[in-house]
């Protein structure tokens, strides 16, 4: 046979009437107690939502300036000390790597006049 055979002959003896969809069954509603119930009995981790936490304390205003600083410096301070840092930055309008470099600096010119004496 060197051609293909035809899908469209109408010849076909193949019968299509018994292909249907199947029937579903009718489903019954389950009460979402019911549901809690079975899902706590057999030890079911629910996927609600955890409840909120207390609310945190209120977050720093994110600062992102281009300064050419590219060093990063992580230290702990106590609170009352990051609060007047962040309290002399936002006053004078410095970023935060300026504050620190002022700081620096006063404190070499207090030390350099406490050598002198």
């Amino acid at each position: 046979m060197s051609e293909r055979a035809s899908i469209f002959d109408g010849d076909s003896d193949f019968d299509v009437s018994k292909f249907a969809p199947k029937q579903s069954k009718p489903k019954t509603e389950t009460s979402a107690e019911a549901v809690r119930a079975v899902a706590e009995n057999s030890d079911f981790r629910s996927r609600e939502p955890a409840p909120a936490p207390k609310k945190a304390p209120a977050e720093k205003e994110r600062r992102r300036y281009t300064t050419g600083r590219n060093v990063q410096l992580n230290i702990k301070v106590r609170s009352e000390t990051l609060d007047a840092f962040y309290s002399i930055a936002d006053a004078e309008k410095w970023v935060l790597g300026e504050t620190l470099e002022r700081a620096v600096a006063a404190l070499q010119k207090e030390l350099n006049a406490k050598q002198r004496r």
